[in-house]
């Protein structure tokens, strides 16, 4: 989960905000000519940096400019090359300044939280990455609201909000990443959305070159999705979540969950203490390889690669019927009656893990000696097992996403951003 608005593939990369069109004071294109167009890519950033550094006091505190950052360094995939720069901004304020400069100059910016929700090109990408670093947090035990800056770690929020004894956050424990990636991507885990909590939301609008408060309504969420998602409209520089201050957890509407807690079946709406909640969920997610660690390939991930994909109610009687064909041709019928299918209001969702599995792809799969596989905890990660490159990891996703289509005639949605890459073969 990273925080960030950014472009979804190598064709986003170059977007403005002004929709393509570029700033008016922005130089002239190189044309054709590369080292005229390197040559004034650096004279932009130039240009931007000197306006950053004439900055009030202030906000020049809260910026600082990083040498040798790389993304394979900063991602939970650990892969990808650098970019032409990198800046950390610790403040809101800061944040305005240096992504309104680099916009009114003509310089690409990709806004990065905690690196666990990006798939990332190698080499020098021509972009400067503005780090999320601002770690503020407010937390009010009496009114349940809680307040963080986009940089604050999500989980280390989530241990603070049950530590004071507040409820709605302990089911999103263990997410990987920051603040200020939960009301872009709609956050969700084990039964609960940031849409159940989400309060308001702060942003930088690029547009208007502003900084404004917004409520939940206006970024229109729905499953893992707002609409700021994928666009370089604005970048979320604080959120605000209104929590319950009995200490009970949101309910428990997830089966696996429910069933580790020991909860009554015939209950209708059961909750239980956060912190139990909490570690219940840490040790499901641990056992599936979703609590990032270092020395364990089987997190060196993008967490869940792939959204769980939603068949419009026209269609669903379809689909099933070729799910059913495909299981009984390679012997496994019984499993229909296992598969996970959920009324939404969009159409019915149905499980990427279960489709990955059913479709032919074990957990592991390629297989001992390739540098990226399948979680062998879980289907729905792809990771890299120490030497992958971006190339590995779009190559199994194209594999994955084929086989499932090929099986069942579902086109899989990856949950991650990808930056001069894309899953899709003619880009």
């Amino acid at each position: 989960m990273s925080s960030t608005q950014l472009p979804r593939s190598a064709r986003d990369v170059t977007a403005r905000p002004t929709a393509g069109q570029a700033p008016a004071d922005a130089p002239a294109a190189a044309g054709h000519d590369p080292a005229g167009a390197a040559a004034a890519a650096d004279e932009r950033l130039a240009a931007a940096r000197a306006v950053i550094a004439a900055s009030a006091p202030e906000v020049g505190a809260c910026v600082e400019w990083v040498e040798d950052f790389t993304f394979a360094a900063a991602t939970t995939m650990h892969v990808g090359g650098r970019p032409a720069a990198a800046v950390r901004c610790r403040s809101a304020a800061a944040v305005a300044a240096v992504v309104g400069a680099l916009d009114a100059h003509g310089v690409d910016c990709l806004i990065v939280g905690g690196g666990s929700n990006l798939v990332v090109a190698e080499g020098t990408l021509p972009v400067v990455a503005v780090v999320m670093a601002d770690e503020q947090t407010t937390i009010d035990p009496a009114t349940g609201i809680v307040q963080a800056a986009a940089g604050v770690v999500w989980d280390e929020l989530v241990a603070a909000t049950v530590a004071a004894g507040l409820g709605g956050l302990e089911c999103l424990s263990g997410i990987p990443g920051t603040v200020g990636a939960t009301p872009v991507q709609n956050v969700g885990a084990y039964g609960v959305e940031i849409v159940d909590v989400l309060r308001r939301v702060e942003l930088y609008d690029r547009q208007r070159g502003v900084l404004e408060w917004v409520a939940p309504e206006a970024l229109e969420l729905a499953y893992r999705y707002s609409n700021l998602k994928f666009t370089h409209r604005a970048v979320v520089t604080r959120v605000e979540y209104t929590l319950r201050t009995d200490g009970q957890s949101a309910p428990l509407r997830f089966g696996e969950l429910a069933r580790t807690l020991g909860v009554d079946p015939q209950d209708t709406s059961p909750r239980r203490p956060v912190a139990a909640v909490r570690d219940a969920v840490l040790g499901l997610r641990r056992g599936k390889g979703m609590v990032h660690d270092p020395d364990d390939y089987d997190t060196w991930s993008a967490g869940s690669f792939f959204t769980n994909p939603i068949v419009p109610a026209a269609d669903i009687d379809a689909v099933k019927e070729t799910i059913a064909a495909h299981l009984q041709t390679v012997g496994r019928a019984e499993d229909f009656a296992t598969m996970p299918c959920f009324d939404t209001p969009a159409g019915f969702k149905l499980s990427a893990a279960w489709l990955i599995d059913r479709a032919g792809f074990d957990k592991g799969y390629p297989g001992e000696g390739a540098v990226a596989r399948l979680s062998t905890k879980h289907t729905l990660a792809l990771t890299n097992r120490g030497n992958a490159t971006a190339a590995d990891i779009v190559a199994l996703a194209r594999d994955i996403r084929a086989g499932v289509h090929a099986a069942f005639g579902v086109t899989l949605e990856p949950e991650p951003v990808w930056v001069g890459v894309s899953i899709d073969e003619d880009e």
